[in-house]
């Protein structure tokens, strides 16, 4: 019997492998540096598109759980313009192929399919090394070391995994997002409620958008898209929500006040997640013993398919593994899918990134995948 497949990363994308190996018998162990499920939270909305993260759910077999998250009535799309007049309102009728779920909720129902045990918590890799015999040895923060004869990298933007097989690193696209919530809106910021409506809301133009999405009741998630350098974000004390706030909402003077009070009303201290990119098309040579899924693999701006495509590699990866006694087998078919699957999405987000310097922004980009 082979050893248990290391997967480095906990998120959507290894859990993912994890249990679609379990689900075929096949022993796996997923390394993670946060120290519990419930260390930090999860991010916001997810639609799970039928074409990619539905089917490896289904690979999955966790079809009826996911079901169980849909929140119905969130796939409608509303776009604004910069003073809150409505440009189109698409609402959800229960045939989208999207639906929507929380990021959190859809990573816990992984979580519960996995055998105890399976996700070693607190376990932050330092450095990677190969082994003579197509193996790797990781090295973990403790001071803990293992070895594995096929390690899975699915640790994300930054991943340590793929130093093994690339000496390439994320850039700066210019454009960051800054998070903000506004809890009980309906009842504490309802104008702000109403502009967003029951689904998605985005308004922008020349570099800059105001977006935000009804999460469960009425908890509304604005991401605030700015296209400035890394420095001029650097210099902003995020932990002074007051000043944050008023620093990013002074680049939507003139806003319709229902817009601008998603930043300036946060409930939470403002988050920012700046952009980062893989050159589009990249890839690596077969290296045995070793791949990449996700944002370790294929990382681009968020452009709605990241965690759609990362579950679909880690459904088809497990499936690999099933199908071939042989690992590096495995990793041939599951490379040969994954890279051409992720250049399309990865041309096709460079298309809607460009979309947020349009005259009006799409309310479907409004969420980070």
């Amino acid at each position: 019997m082979h050893d248990p497949v290391t997967i480095i990363g906990a998120g959507l994308g290894g859990l993912t492998l994890a249990r679609v190996l379990h689900v075929h018998g096949i022993r796996a162990a997923v390394y993670e540096a946060e120290a519990s499920a419930t260390a930090r939270a999860q991010g916001g909305m997810l639609d799970i598109h039928d074409y990619n993260g539905q089917i490896a759910l289904r690979m999955a077999g966790l079809t009826k759980e996911f079901q169980g998250l849909i929140l119905h009535g969130r796939q409608a799309i509303r776009e604004l313009d910069e003073n809150g007049t409505v440009l189109s309102d698409k609402a959800d009728d229960g045939t989208g192929g999207r639906p929507e779920v929380l990021r959190g909720e859809l990573r816990q129902i992984l979580l519960d399919s996995l055998p105890p045990g399976t996700v070693r918590w607190g376990h932050k890799v330092t450095s990677v090394h190969a082994l003579g015999d197509g193996g790797h040895e990781v090295t973990f923060s403790t001071g803990a070391t293992l070895a594995t004869s096929l390690l899975v990298g699915a640790d994300g933007a930054w991943s340590r995994v793929r130093s093994q097989l690339s000496t390439v690193a994320p850039e700066y696209t210019g454009m960051a997002f800054v998070e903000t919530y506004l809890f009980d809106a309906d009842t504490r910021h309802p104008a702000s409620a109403k502009a967003v409506g029951g689904g998605s809301m985005g308004a922008g133009n020349q570099g800059k958008a105001i977006m935000a999405h009804r999460e469960r009741g009425d908890t509304l998630h604005a991401y605030i898209a700015l296209a400035k350098p890394l420095d001029w974000f650097t210099a902003i004390d995020f932990n002074d929500t007051r000043a944050a706030t008023a620093t990013i909402a002074q680049e939507f003077n003139g806003w319709a006040p229902e817009l601008t009070a998603l930043i300036t009303d946060s409930d939470t201290t403002p988050t920012l997640r700046p952009f980062y990119t893989l050159p589009i098309g990249f890839r690596w040579n077969r290296r045995r013993g070793v791949t990449l899924l996700g944002d370790a693999a294929h990382l681009t701006a968020p452009n709605g398919e990241g965690a759609n495509l990362a579950m679909l590699d880690g459904a088809e990866l497990g499936s690999a593994i099933a199908a071939h006694a042989d690992y590096e087998a495995a990793l041939r078919q599951y490379e040969h899918a994954m890279f051409p699957r992720s250049l399309e999405a990865a041309r096709k987000g460079e298309e809607a990134y460009k979309s947020l310097s349009a005259p009006t922004v799409p309310a479907a980009c409004s969420k980070s995948s």
